[in-house]
């Protein structure tokens, strides 16, 4: 398994899975670059793991539904550390407008398509020009079971989640042969604060956000021929 040091791009990590996948490439010695909407809370991610003056962490301004912001963060990272082998999209929102919408929620549906699929798009192809260089890189989607099975009644929320996986399947396709190899997780229910409100399944039976940065890890170890396109993951039996 390879151990070179990675140069990671991670958007969505002030917190839950995207934070916890942050500080376990952190802890694996990769460079690691954070895009944030809030710099301010950069604050809130110091720490035991994270040092705010180590040379192989930096963060920098980004927000989804901005072009501008999501070139200017990788032309920093690619400035910084040289070069770019590794992106992880993990940022993405949820709101639970459902098929029958009201009139007035159309906005959220919008906003859903430009953060959850647009942001993870727009990124892709600010870094593309420097994943293709390299022969190994590698792209980690986080999407969701939502983007495999509709289960309930979030039409906006699922739409953008399979058609996040759509998109991922033919990012895979265009960097075949140059290298670049995509994984998608797909995780149920998961120990955040987008589950917070859940009673159906107390937070300890659910899938932990560390354990997603170990899975994370050890995909980023693996060769070009033994990477997993999708891996799902339940924490609760689902039934076909």
């Amino acid at each position: 398994m390879s151990k070179h040091q990675r140069n990671i791009l991670i958007s969505g990590a002030s917190r839950g899975i995207g934070r916890s996948i942050a500080e376990q490439a952190f802890k694996d010695g990769h460079n690691v670059s954070i895009g944030l909407r809030d710099l301010k809370s950069v604050e809130e991610s110091k720490g035991s793991t994270f040092r705010i003056k180590d040379d192989s962490l930096m963060f920098s301004k980004y927000e989804a539904k901005d072009k501008t912001s999501a070139e200017l963060w990788v032309e920093k990272t690619k400035d910084k550390y040289g070069k770019i082998d590794t992106l992880i999209h993990c940022a993405g929102i949820l709101k639970k407008t459902p098929f029958n919408y009201e009139d007035d929620e159309e906005e959220d549906i919008e906003e859903l398509w430009k953060v959850n699929l647009m942001g993870p798009w727009i990124l892709t192809r600010a870094c593309w020009k420097y994943l293709i260089k390299n022969k190994d890189s590698r792209i980690i989607v986080l999407i969701s079971m939502s983007g495999k099975r509709s289960k309930g009644k979030l039409a906006s929320y699922t739409t953008t989640k399979f058609a996040l996986m759509g998109l991922s399947q033919t990012i895979r396709n265009e960097g075949w042969d140059y290298g670049l190899r995509v994984t998608t997780i797909n995780p149920g229910w998961v120990n955040t604060q987008m589950a917070s409100d859940v009673r159906s399944i107390r937070k300890e039976e659910m899938t932990q956000p560390k354990d997603i940065g170990l899975i994370v890890s050890r995909i980023l170890e693996l060769p070009n021929n033994c990477i997993p396109f999708e891996i799902n993951i339940n924490c609760n039996l689902e039934k076909i």
